[in-house]
């Protein structure tokens, strides 16, 4: 097998790298909305624009981690059953409201805060309630618990003063939950990215629409308004724009004035009807538009400059797959940026081949694949359809192999990168 015949992306000219790219996304954009403050139950997947600092510990007390039984350690015999008088019942909320005294024990409930005795000394161990016996007003604790067992500690979570969650980190559920558990009811965060979509294309209709002869529907504006609504953008979809260059410049222009970015499908490549690069262009600047990678080659970052102001210009390429996988490589970490949001590389874990392949040097290519486990290991297995048009192979997809540029072949069990698309769909 050779590489190099019918490959459509061999053509003249020096590609941008992957690697440097990515470093120019880094380097050059920056959060480009203000802050607000909204409700802890309105702020999921929102980019903080703060830091949250905890003003208590949590727990705010000793407390219990089950029901069961709270008694000092050094009362319980070593190597024989204990016989404790039960001396008080605590439950959560619902504190003992006096002191503890040595050689008792006292019915406790899961989260019921441990009392102290009078020299503030506290029961430092709860037995279980499955391994106790009661018998009238005495409770027989086994040989065997540990110190300290069951019994949480003051601030074993957050101590007063932490920084919890940073500016920077976009807020998933266990966040949410965290800031709750300091009694915090709003947060700080950076507004929502204003993006415009639009495709562009006579051939493309929208869904529902008559399909003439030669005619397809538009999957890719919709799947890009899905993703980017997963990342709390506010998005005003454009619709598809004819392949006309003047038809094109205006509606960049017009965008441009109350948007932070646009985003397009198609018309970035170097056929005869692909305006939108030169569009852009006319209108500021393209900092690159052919990276070495497959799919989707022809993507393009710019900016387009209005009265001292600047929207950022993101060209996807037009083929369904490209778009999905350009976005979620390239796309998804600018938008993130220019929302606030610290960036770091998605999670990639190695897995096996479940295929052999051979490919270029020097550009980065990226497989759809499916896990299975075999023996105990995870096998990515080669998606069978592998056309850029193929959008189906995205959806019965777990995520993509991605071969870097010094790869130029893989053989059937070699380790390799997959990265899973929970990583970057969400």
């Amino acid at each position: 097998m050779t590489v190099l015949e019918n490959d459509c992306f061999a053509q003249a000219g020096e590609l941008m790298r992957l690697g440097h790219a990515l470093a120019l996304l880094d380097a050059e954009l920056r959060p480009v909305t203000a802050t607000e403050q909204v409700p802890l139950a309105e702020a999921l997947h929102r980019v903080l624009a703060e830091n949250v600092v905890a003003t208590l510990d949590v727990p705010p007390a000793d407390n219990a981690a089950v029901d069961g039984y709270a008694v000092y350690f050094d009362d319980l015999k070593p190597d024989s059953e204990t016989v404790l008088p039960i001396a008080g019942r605590i439950a959560a909320g619902h504190p003992l409201g006096r002191p503890t005294r040595r050689g008792d024990a006292y019915r406790i409930f899961t989260g019921a805060p441990i009392p102290a005795d009078s020299s503030g000394s506290r029961p430092d161990t709860v037995a279980m309630q499955e391994d106790c016996v009661v018998d009238g007003g005495m409770v027989r604790i086994p040989a065997g618990v540990a110190r300290g067992a069951n019994a949480r500690k003051r601030a074993e979570d957050i101590a007063t003063g932490d920084t919890v969650l940073s500016r920077g980190r976009r807020l998933l559920a266990p966040d949410i939950g965290l800031a709750a558990s300091l009694g915090r009811a709003v947060l700080t965060v950076f507004e929502p990215l204003r993006v415009a979509v639009f495709s562009t294309g006579d051939e493309i209709r929208d869904p529902g629409a008559a399909l003439p002869k030669g005619a397809i529907y538009d999957s890719n504006r919709f799947g890009i308004v899905a993703l980017l609504q997963g990342l709390a953008c506010r998005v005003t979809d454009l619709g598809i724009l004819p392949d006309d260059a003047a038809a094109i410049t205006a509606a960049l222009a017009k965008a441009a004035k109350d948007h932070h970015v646009l985003i397009t499908s198609g018309g970035v490549s170097t056929g005869e009807e692909d305006h939108v690069r030169a569009a852009v262009e006319s209108l500021g600047a393209v900092h690159f538009w052919r990276l070495a990678i497959k799919p989707g080659r022809p993507i393009a970052l710019g900016r387009i400059a209005d009265q001292g102001r600047e929207c950022v210009f993101i060209g996807l390429p037009g083929n369904p797959v490209a778009v999905m996988v350009t976005f979620l490589r390239i796309a998804r970490p600018a938008i993130l940026r220019l929302s606030g949001a610290d960036c770091p590389a998605p999670f990639v874990f190695k897995v096996a081949a479940g295929f052999a392949l051979k490919k270029k040097r020097d550009r980065v290519e990226w497989i759809r694949a499916r896990l299975i486990s075999k023996g105990g290991a995870l096998i990515a297995q080669k998606h069978e359809k592998d056309g850029s048009g193929i959008l189906t192979s995205m959806a019965e997809s777990d995520g993509l192999v991605e071969l870097g540029e010094e790869v130029r072949e893989v053989k059937n069990g070699d380790p390799v990168d997959f990265l899973p698309f929970s990583e970057v769909m969400s």
